[in-house]
């Protein structure tokens, strides 16, 4: 076993676990979770207790029956609410989806939010038709919003790099004082 390729998260998500379940169209706990800890680490063991819920002996069995559901399905709105019915949330439930589905889904992230001057409250609704007509705006703002030759995945990596690099050039013009 190589465990450099762990070392870099999100490699290994896109080149490995995402072709991995689009051959199988299921996935293991380790790799999920992986996907949990690259989008929000902080919240593995919430998932962990949210998943079992389900009534399922472990959490390989409860992956395996959410990733095989999500292959099941044929349209993206569908592989969205099914994640919604999970208790999902936007944020986490478009960064599975993105490494399931990177040709289709976006991560939706706060930094990418502030580049984009809106969709700050979209992760706080909780109809989901309404969720995912702003997820579909907030898609298509993404794609506008960086260079058009970009995949959709490298799109967002383009804004979230942005947004990286104004707010710590922000904070070392203040010296990282809050004052402005």
């Amino acid at each position: 076993m190589d465990y450099r390729s762990y070392y870099d998260l999100e490699s290994y998500l896109f080149e490995e676990v995402g072709p991995r379940f689009a051959q199988a169209g299921v996935l293991d706990a380790f790799d999920f979770f992986c996907i949990i800890a690259w989008k929000a680490n902080r919240a593995k063991s919430a998932v962990a207790r949210r998943l079992l819920r389900h009534g399922h002996g472990s959490l390989d069995e409860a992956v395996q029956e959410l990733t095989s559901a999500i292959a099941g399905q044929p349209h993206p709105k569908e592989r969205m609410y099914l994640l919604h019915e999970w208790g999902f949330r936007l944020p986490t439930a478009s960064a599975i989806l993105a490494v399931l589905y990177p040709d289709e889904f976006t991560v939706y992230d706060t930094r990418v939010c502030g580049i984009l001057g809106r969709f700050a409250n979209l992760a706080n609704i909780s109809d989901f038709e309404r969720i995912w007509e702003g997820y579909l705006e907030f898609k298509g703002a993404v794609s506008q919003a960086a260079p058009a030759h970009l995949t959709l995945r490298d799109k967002d990596r383009f804004l979230w790099g942005k947004s990286f690099q104004e707010q710590l050039g922000s904070d070392i013009s203040r010296s990282f004082s809050h004052e402005p």
